[in-house]
């Protein structure tokens, strides 16, 4: 990795572009930085077309202002993050931006001014870098170190949005009046211009109303869900390709095969892989990876590709890494089946969103109490939730730009609310027999299992996303062995 730039041509106009303090050229002469001036092609993009979801963002914006009229509305993108001295965590700009703008830059800022009867959007956005001041190869944000960023004029071809400097927004925020809302946590800069003009709780309604907004996803959403998903369903099958690499290394080549296919087809992946082999498979969110792969056991694949839009998928297979079940294993992954089975079977508009957890669980308990691990009869134990030693978690969560799409929307509507078509959910039971859990025979012990698939709600009933890859235990065989050549 290339130093980064060390100084800068000073000026009394302008403060001095940060120097590093350990570089290796102690300055720029007149001569160099008036040469770097010049000389540099016209890279304007001129025949730009509007992002795939433009259509859509207006909608969504169109949605918002109807909700908040005459009030000011600030959505920032959120600024990089420091990883370690002079080194950034890749960047990902706030759902809530990205949702309303399709733009994904750092430092971003969308702005709802209210005119009329509702608002005039603008976009915040830093625009290219200056040639005249050198900051487009000294500074360490320059396009000369990061790459080149998009015109302001670009920008509002691509968003359909007219787009402003950001770097004159904090000012002009500290100087409006009326009432204003800003989505928190993403940018201190903007929110301490903003400080004496908001509150906790009207900002908190903006953030709930925005992830309300996202319960129900539209057709370009769903589609690129399902694009998602379809990388997914490859990236679990580079993964059984590989298996015996893995067991020559540790869980780490798991993880790093699906990440490669997450990098070339996606953006990224939606959350950390979880690729726990043997007893990991026990601790819901493993995601160290470093443990070893061993024939006989199984493995845990929690894992989605997110899509260059930010959709996520999150799918769950728990895999016999030498291709057959054990007959302990494919007793307990054919019961996490059958309740999976009843579960999305629940998953219907008008339903109760808590109707497919209610139904998993209730088959989970079942064979519990079939197995003697829990005294009936079920019903005491499903009011005592005592199954929960096994079973742990909740069924299934909302998908979408986030792999827990929606958290801050309101349980009335969320938990407690009716399925809708158009809403996006995994449904994902699973058993959990501890290594050191002495209630359990022993040959349970240290055996995980979850399935997990991204169901949509449609008119008629359902739809699974996640179908192409097999579920029940004689078709995973099947596909393993398949895959396997």
């Amino acid at each position: 990795m290339a130093e980064e730039p060390s100084d800068t041509p000073e000026t009394a106009e302008e403060e001095p572009i940060k120097q590093r303090k350990n570089g290796l050229y102690p300055g720029v002469s007149d001569e160099l930085a008036e040469n770097m001036k010049s000389g540099w092609a016209d890279t304007e993009l001129r025949d730009l077309r509007p992002v795939p979801q433009a259509a859509e963002t207006a909608a969504r914006r169109a949605a918002l202002s109807a909700r908040f009229p005459g009030e000011r509305l600030v959505i920032p993108a959120g600024n990089l993050k420091t990883r370690s001295n002079d080194t950034e965590y890749a960047f990902r700009a706030s759902v809530e931006y990205a949702y309303l703008t399709g733009n994904q830059t750092e430092d971003g800022v969308l702005v709802l001014e209210p005119k009329g009867e509702g608002h005039e959007a603008t976009i915040y956005l830093l625009p290219r870098s200056d040639r005249e001041n050198g900051e487009f190869w000294l500074d360490g944000q320059g396009e000369l170190w990061v790459g080149r960023r998009h015109s302001l004029t670009e920008a509002e071809k691509l968003y359909g949005i007219p787009a402003s400097d950001v770097r004159e927004l904090a000012g002009a925020l500290r100087e409006a009046t009326g009432p204003v809302r800003v989505v928190r946590g993403y940018d201190a800069g903007i929110e301490a211009a903003l400080t004496d003009k908001v509150t906790a709780e009207r900002d908190e309604e903006l953030r709930v109303f925005l992830s309300e907004a996202r319960l129900v996803k539209d057709e370009f959403e769903i589609g690129e869900l399902q694009k998602a998903v379809d990388s997914t369903v490859r990236g679990f099958e580079d993964v059984v390709k590989v298996l015996d690499k893995a067991e020559a290394t540790s869980e780490r080549y798991i993880e790093g095969t699906f990440f490669l296919r997450a990098r070339v087809e996606g953006n990224d992946v939606g959350y950390g892989t979880i690729a726990a082999a043997g007893p990991h498979a026990c601790t819901l969110h493993w995601v160290r990876n470093d443990g070893p792969v061993r024939s006989g056991d199984l493995l845990l694949l929690d894992a989605g590709v997110e899509t260059h839009t930010y959709y996520t998928a999150d799918v769950t297979r728990t895999l016999p890494i030498n291709g057959r079940f054990s007959e302990v294993q494919r007793k307990i992954y054919d019961a996490v089946y059958e309740a999976q089975e009843a579960g999305i079977a629940a998953v219907q508009p008008g339903a109760k969103y808590r109707d497919f957890h209610d139904a998993a669980q209730r088959v989970l308990a079942e064979k519990l109490v079939e197995w003697g691990l829990v005294e009936g009869p079920v019903e005491r134990v499903l009011e005592l939730g005592l199954q929960r030693r096994w079973t742990l978690h909740g069924t299934g969560h909302m998908l979408g730009m986030d792999v827990h799409d929606c958290a801050a929307a309101r349980t009335e509507t969320y938990v407690d609310g009716v399925l809708e078509p158009g809403m996006c959910l995994t449904v994902e039971p699973g058993l959990y027999f501890q290594a050191d859990d002495l209630t359990v025979p022993e040959e349970y012990r240290g055996i995980g299992v979850r399935i997990e698939d991204d169901i949509l709600v449609t008119e008629d009933g359902n739809r699974n996303l996640s179908a192409a890859l097999p579920r029940r235990s004689d078709e995973v065989e099947a596909w393993m062995a398949s895959v396997k050549g």
